[in-house]
């Protein structure tokens, strides 16, 4: 995304329960989460993140619960251009951007690392009449962190046939209700020099975020919730909702809703977009979005790939022997009951009697 990079307050933040809840002593929610992640790590059992096709964030901003699996390589890369128009400031913005994120599997399937780059080129002029000022760019955004899955609700998930009824086998069950928990911490880099940090100061600030993942069959609703720069003078909040469906084994659509808190820029963004599946390893997706506020009026357009360098070797999956040993013998007892109440004179279908006498 593109971040507003006047270096104006808004007078107006926007105000959520939420955030004030996230931003309670963050320096405290941050080393709690840091303890957390090394502990996590140190006692940490494999469970299979890895799948057959390729599983890109782009073209949203959210990131799933998920990592790419071990010894997996993910370069998720694209361009976008756009326009910020800000009613204050009376500025018109071109934007032309390209983003460059890489994604690995190390040590274990619950732990992702990554690394995100953004260079940017504005052209910005006055909307009164003035001259136009001179282009601006280079790197707006970079940061290296990981990611790691503190629950998933999906590993020993056994659904048992009932043989006696179809409605059981396809009513609601609650604990799909229950999403898989990631929690991703990265280090911010921001630059002195560089023409887009005109307010922050240079150095390194963390970017923390509570990762949630439901997976609904063709359906698939993330939630982020972002801490960005905590602990510094101008830290940012978010919270963003996408919900993905996939309409067949190659296309799939998304929409997304991003709701933004800062002192530097605070904004309503919607975004919508799909992705089309080449092959098991490559992904092509165009995406865009539009906002509700004129400080800037924002609009974006992106088109990207994603591919995957897959190396991965076998699926880690810790199979739950007791459950499959349950199901199995259920099964066995529910067909049983079964046979037990046939009459014996009964006809089965291939036309042979069950009389035994």
């Amino acid at each position: 995304m593109n971040r507003n990079n006047t270096p104006y307050k808004l007078k107006k933040k926007i105000n959520s329960p939420i955030f004030d809840i996230l931003t309670y002593k963050p320096m405290h929610t941050l080393r709690f989460l840091t303890s957390a992640f090394i502990y996590l790590a140190l006692v940490a059992t494999a469970t299979a993140q890895y799948t057959e096709t390729i599983n890109s964030n782009r073209p949203g901003e959210s990131q799933g619960a998920f990592s790419v699996g071990t010894r997996v390589l993910q370069v998720e890369t694209g361009f976008d251009i756009g326009n910020d128009t800000h009613s204050l400031l009376q500025t018109d913005t071109d934007i032309i951007g390209y983003n460059l994120n890489l994604r690995y599997g190390l040590f274990f399937e619950n732990l992702e690392l990554n690394g995100l780059m953004r260079y940017q080129r504005n052209e910005v002029s006055f909307t009164s009449g003035s001259a136009p000022l001179d282009p601006i760019s280079g790197l707006e955004t970079v940061q290296i962190g990981a990611k790691y899955l503190v629950y998933d609700p999906y590993k020993y998930a056994q659904n048992e046939v009932n043989l006696y009824s179809y409605h059981a086998n396809n009513r609601f069950k609650w604990k799909t209700l229950i999403p898989a928990v990631s929690v991703y911490a990265a280090g911010v880099f921001d630059f002195t020099n560089s023409q887009f940090n005109t307010v922050r100061e240079d150095g390194i600030s963390p970017n923390i975020a509570l990762l949630l993942q439901h997976n609904w069959g063709r359906w698939v609703w993330v939630n982020n919730i972002i801490l960005d720069r905590v602990g510094t003078e101008f830290p940012t909040n978010s919270w963003i909702t996408t919900i993905t469906h996939s309409f067949n084994e190659k296309f799939a659509g998304f929409a997304e809703y991003q709701l933004i808190s800062g002192d530097l820029y605070a904004d309503y963004i919607v975004r919508a977009g799909g992705a089309y599946l080449i092959t098991k390893n490559l992904q092509v997706d165009l995406g865009g979005l539009v906002n509700f506020k004129d400080t800037p009026s924002r609009w974006n357009v992106s088109a990207g790939v994603s591919y995957r360098l897959d190396l991965h070797e076998k699926d880690e999956i810790i199979e739950d022997k007791n459950a499959a040993d349950d199901k199995n013998s259920s099964s066995k007892r529910q067909a049983k009951r079964i046979n037990k109440k046939k009459r014996k004179d009964a006809v089965d279908p291939d036309g042979q009697s069950n009389d035994t006498n």
